[in-house]
């Protein structure tokens, strides 16, 4: 398990609150948490796919190297973009995190992962193969720009972007 610098999206908050430059800001307070680790950061990698989980496996099959996957899902409810497998896949190799604008499965299992986990629901039926999807794009979340290289702070209060790693 990786042990992060002690950070509060709060403090996050409070300190970048006045920043109209458009380098930090707050994802919208829909996403639930998932994984057995609630407070995850680091830098951004993306994927955006619609109802098909490929390119979101074959990252979390790929050294994370304590970095955070944003998969833009297209905020669909209609298909879950990761499972119990692929949850353990991001935690044995090493993602800080997984946030997902969709959906989950294999919730029980997924609580066990010891690794982020955010998506906006749960949602028992799998993905189909339709697309490959796209990797290291700039993707919309919610509203939100997130690009590759950004950095990602979530905790039990939400998350937040910046396009630099505010802790070092």
């Amino acid at each position: 398990m990786t042990t992060h610098p002690a950070f509060a999206t709060c403090d996050l908050c409070d300190l970048h609150k006045n920043d109209t430059s458009g380098a930090f800001r707050v994802l919208p307070p829909v996403f639930k948490s998932f994984g057995a680790l609630t407070r995850f950061c680091g830098p951004v990698v993306t994927v955006k796919c619609f109802e098909d989980n490929t390119p979101v496996k074959a990252a979390v099959e790929s050294a994370g190297e304590n970095r955070v996957l944003v998969v833009d899902g297209a905020a669909s409810l209609r298909r879950a973009l990761l499972g119990g497998n692929l949850g353990a896949a991001a935690a044995r190799n090493g993602w800080a995190g997984v946030v997902i604008d969709g959906c989950v499965r294999d919730v029980g299992e997924l609580a066990l992962c010891q690794t982020g986990i955010r998506a906006l629901a749960s949602m028992p039926l799998p993905t189909e193969r339709r697309a490959p999807g796209q990797s290291n794009v700039p993707v919309q979340i919610q509203g939100v720009w997130v690009r590759p290289g950004d950095w990602l702070y979530a905790d039990e209060d939400g998350m937040v972007v910046a396009e630099r790693n505010l802790l070092a």
